[in-house]
C-alpha cells in the first residue's frame, strides 16, 4: 500500500509503502481510484510545516504556554524531546477519496465487496474507513463528481445551521472550493447569493454559479454593497468559508447582517469579535463542525452506531447521501472545479501546483488499478539486516506503534542494540515509519507474526489497555518473554487467567509490566537510604495528574479501565517496592460525588506495618510538579518532586540529588529485562509481585466503584 504523508517539521510531501491496513469489524476496505487534494486545508498544512519553529509557534500560541508549563514541570530536554516528536510524526493528507470495497468488516451491513464508495479516506491507494464515514456513490455520478463530496458536506452542514428559507440573502465569504459548493447548494434552496473574495478568476467563477460578486481587494466596505442589494435591510446570514487568521470576516459579517441575522463559520477566521456588532442585532454566531453530527464522536465514527434517524435527521453520513443525490440531479456543477489532474505517483508535481497558484481549485489524483488481490499484503520487509545472535539473544517482536512506544520504548530498544525484529500495529503506515527509523527488519498488521515465528522470542506489548491480557496469554502460550506496558489486565478473570497460564507453563519465561519507576536513579537512592530502617515508615504519593476529558478513551472501562487501573498502578507498584512486604490493607476515598476516579485517596497498609497514601489527583494546576513522593521514618524525611529534585532531611551523609533531566527509569529498566533474557537471570520484578500489584489495583478500583 502506498500512502501520501507530510513530514510537519519541515513541510515536505512524500510516500510511504507500508502494508495494507486490517479490517475491523466496523469498517470497510477501499481500494482508491481518484481522491481530491483540498486546495485550502492542505495548502495550510504544508505551509504550517515549511515554517519555522518560531513560526510555528506564533500561529499555536495555546501550545506555547503549553509547552513553557511543562518546561517548568519536566524540565527542558524532556520537553524539547516531547515537542520533537510530536513535530516527526508524519501527518496523513487527505480526506476526499473514491473507491471500491474490497473487504467489509463482520459488522457492517449497506455495504458489500465492488460497492462504489465515497469516504473520508486519505490519499492512499487503499484506505480503511469506518461504515459511518461511506456512502455509495449512485450509478450516474462519476467517480470525479464524487470525489468532491466529503467537500460539499461540510458545506452543506453550515446551510443547514443557518436554516436558509426560499428567497433569503446569504453572503458566502471565501470562494474557494467550499465556498463555490455553497453557492450553488443555497442557490439550489432559492436563496440570492452575494460573494466575497480577493480573487477575481474565483469570483468570476461564483457569477458563473448565479451569485452577485464583491472583490475585496478593492479596498471598499462590502457593507454598502450589500445594503444595496437588500434595500437596506441587510443579509438574512454569512456563511464564512474562508481560511485567514484575520477577524475581518467575522466582523464585516457582522455589519451586514440584518437584525436577528445568522453567521456561520464554516472555515478559520480571528475571532476577535465586537461585542456590540452583535449584541445590537441580536446576531447569532456559531461554528459550524465538519461533516455534521458524528464527527470526532467515538461511539460514531469508531464503534459504528449510528443516531436514530428521527432524532438526528442529518448525520455525517446523511450528509454525504444528500450531496450525492444532488450530484445525481445534476443540481452540482463539478467539472468547473476541477482546475489540474495527476497521477497518483505525480504528486510532488500536485503539491507543487498547490503551493505555487493561489487560484488552484480542485487536484484530481489518479490511482492505477491494480487487481486487489495482487496488493492485499498483510506485512512487507523493511530490513534485510536481520541477523540471529546466541539463541539466548532477545529478538523484539512489539505490538503497538502509538506515542509511548514510539518516544520511550523503541528508542531504549534499540540504544540496547536488541535485535529488532518484528513490528505490529493497526496503524500501518506509522508502525512502517517508525519500524523503518529503527531498524526493524518486518513490519505487519497481524499480530500472529510474532506469535507464530520461531526466531522472535520477545513480545513487547504496548496497545490500548484492553487488549492487554488477551495478548500477554498469546504470547505466553507461544512460549515467549513477555514485556507488557501497564495495566497487566482490566478484570479478575483476565488476571487470573494470566496467572493460570504462566503457572502452567513447561518452560520458564519472563513476564514483567511497564513498572520503570522503580528503577529510577532517585527512587534507587530512596530505596537505599530505607535499608537500614527497619521501623515502619510512612508514604504520601501526591500525583497532579492533570484533567483528561471522560470521552478520553482510558476513562472508558472497557477500553482503557479508568485512571486508577490504568495508571495509579504504577504508584501501588512504586510503593509496594519500597516497602518492600506485602500489601494487607486497602483503603480507598473520592473526592465528591461527580468528579469520577480521578481524584482519589488510596491507602495501603502493608504487612511490616508500614502504610502508603496515593493522592491521584486531576483537579490541581499544571505548574505544580506531577509526581511528588515524601516518605517519613525514624525522624527523617525524604521528598521527590517529579523525578528531578530529591531532598534529604535528618539524614547525616545525604541532603540532595538532583538532575539535569527526568529520568523515570525506562533506559535502566529495558537494560535490565534485556540481560536477564540473556543471561538466564532471576526476573527484575518478581512474578509474585507482578500478580500481587495488579490484584491490588483491581481491588482499589472495585472499592471505589462500590463508594461511586
Amino acid at each position: 500500500m502506498k500512502q501520501i504523508l507530510q513530514d510537519l517539521s519541515n513541510g515536505k510531501t512524500f510516500i510511504i509503502e507500508s502494508p495494507i491496513p486490517k479490517v475491523s469489524k466496523n469498517s470497510l476496505l477501499i481500494q482508491t481510484s481518484k481522491s481530491l487534494i483540498s486546495a485550502g486545508t492542505e495548502r495550510m498544512l504544508v505551509e504550517f510545516g515549511k515554517a519555522s519553529y518560531l513560526q510555528k509557534a506564533k500561529k499555536q500560541p495555546e501550545k506555547v504556554r503549553m509547552v513553557l508549563d511543562k518546561i517548568k514541570t519536566d524540565g527542558l530536554k524532556t520537553t524539547f524531546d516531547a515537542v520533537k516528536a510530536k513535530l516527526d510524526q508524519p501527518l496523513p493528507l487527505g480526506y476526499c477519496n473514491v473507491g471500491v470495497v474490497v473487504e467489509v468488516g463482520e459488522q457492517v451491513e449497506g455495504f458489500k465487496v465492488g460497492d462504489r464508495v465515497v469516504s473520508n479516506g486519505p490519499h492512499a491507494d487503499f484506505v480503511k474507513v469506518s461504515k459511518n464515514l461511506c456512502a455509495k456513490i449512485p450509478e450516474n455520478v462519476d467517480s470525479e463528481q464524487a470525489v468532491f463530496t466529503v467537500l460539499a458536506s461540510i458545506g452543506l452542514q453550515g446551510i443547514r445551521l443557518a436554516q436558509p428559507t426560499l428567497g433569503e440573502t446569504f453572503v458566502v465569504t471565501g470562494v474557494g472550493l467550499i465556498g463555490l459548493l455553497v453557492i450553488q447548494l443555497l442557490k439550489a434552496q432559492g436563496c440570492q447569493v452575494l460573494a466575497l473574495d480577493y480573487d477575481e478568476k474565483k469570483l468570476h467563477l461564483a457569477s458563473q454559479f448565479g451569485a452577485q460578486t464583491f472583490n475585496l481587494a478593492s479596498g471598499e466596505n462590502p457593507y454598502h454593497y450589500s445594503q444595496l442589494l437588500t434595500n437596506n435591510r441587510g443579509v438574512d446570514g454569512v456563511i464564512i468559508c474562508a481560511s485567514t487568521q484575520s477577524s475581518d470576516p467575522v466582523t464585516q459579517a457582522a455589519q451586514m447582517c440584518r437584525q436577528r441575522g445568522r453567521v456561520i463559520l464554516v472555515g478559520v477566521s480571528g475571532l476577535n469579535l465586537n461585542r456590540a456588532d452583535f449584541y445590537e442585532k441580536e446576531i447569532s454566531f456559531q461554528v459550524s463542525c465538519s461533516y455534521g453530527p458524528g464527527r470526532y464522536a467515538e461511539e460514531y465514527e469508531q464503534k459504528g452506531l449510528d443516531y436514530p434517524f428521527g432524532l438526528v435527521r442529518w448525520t455525517e453520513q446523511r450528509n454525504f447521501e444528500a450531496v450525492l443525490d444532488l450530484m445525481s440531479q445534476n443540481v452540482l456543477n463539478i467539472e468547473q472545479l476541477i482546475s489540474h489532474r495527476y497521477l497518483f505517483d505525480e504528486l510532488l508535481c500536485a503539491y507543487d501546483a498547490l503551493i505555487d497558484d493561489a487560484s488552484v481549485l480542485g487536484i484530481i489524483l489518479d490511482y492505477p488499478q491494480a487487481a486487489p488481490s495482487s496488493s492485499l499484503q498483510n506485512s512487507m520487509t523493511l530490513h534485510e539486516t536481520f541477523t540471529s545472535y546466541e539463541p539466548n539473544a532477545p529478538k523484539i517482536g512489539l505490538i503497538g506503534s502509538g506515542n509511548y512506544a514510539s518516544r520511550m520504548l523503541i528508542p531504549e530498544f534499540k540504544i540496547q542494540k536488541t535485535n529488532l525484529h518484528t513490528i505490529v500495529s493497526s496503524n500501518v503506515v506509522a508502525a512502517s515509519i517508525i519500524g523503518r527509523r529503527a531498524g526493524f527488519s518486518k513490519v505487519s498488521n497481524d499480530v500472529h507474526e510474532i506469535f507464530n515465528d520461531e526466531v522472535c522470542n520477545t513480545v513487547v506489548i504496548a496497545t490500548r489497555h484492553d487488549s492487554h491480557a488477551e495478548l500477554t496469554m498469546k504470547a505466553l502460550k507461544a512460549g515467549k518473554h513477555v514485556f507488557v506496558e501497564k495495566p497487566l489486565a482490566l478484570t479478575f478473570n483476565e488476571l487470573n487467567d494470566i496467572e493460570k497460564t504462566y503457572r502452567e507453563l513447561k518452560k520458564p519465561v519472563h513476564l514483567v509490566v511497564g513498572y520503570n519507576r522503580r528503577f529510577s536513579p532517585h527512587i534507587q537512592k530512596i530505596k537505599s537510604l530505607l535499608q537500614p530502617i527497619a521501623s515502619p515508615k510512612s508514604f504520601i504519593f501526591t500525583i497532579n495528574a492533570g484533567y483528561i476529558p471522560n470521552d478520553h478513551w482510558t476513562q472508558d472501562l472497557l477500553k482503557g479501565g479508568g485512571r486508577i487501573i490504568g495508571e495509579a498502578c504504577h504508584f501501588i507498584d512504586l510503593i509496594r517496592y519500597l516497602v518492600g512486604h506485602p500489601v494487607t490493607k486497602i483503603q480507598t476515598q473520592a473526592l465528591g460525588k461527580n468528579l469520577g476516579h480521578d481524584n482519589v485517596s488510596i491507602t495501603l497498609g502493608f504487612e511490616d506495618g508500614s502504610f502508603g497514601t496515593i493522592l491521584y489527583l486531576s483537579n490541581g494546576a499544571k505548574n505544580f510538579p506531577k509526581e511528588r513522593i515524601e516518605v517519613f521514618a525514624e525522624g527523617r524525611i525524604l521528598k521527590l518532586d517529579n523525578f528531578l529534585k530529591l531532598s534529604g532531611f535528618g539524614f547525616k551523609n545525604f541532603k540532595k540529588m538532583n538532575l539535569w533531566n527526568q529520568d523515570k527509569g525506562q533506559s535502566a529498566f529495558i537494560k535490565y529485562f534485556l540481560e536477564s533474557i540473556r543471561e538466564g537471570k532471576e526476573s527484575i520484578i518478581p512474578i509474585g509481585e507482578i500478580f500481587e500489584v495488579a490484584r491490588v489495583t483491581l481491588d482499589v478500583a472495585a472499592l471505589l466503584k462500590v463508594k461511586s
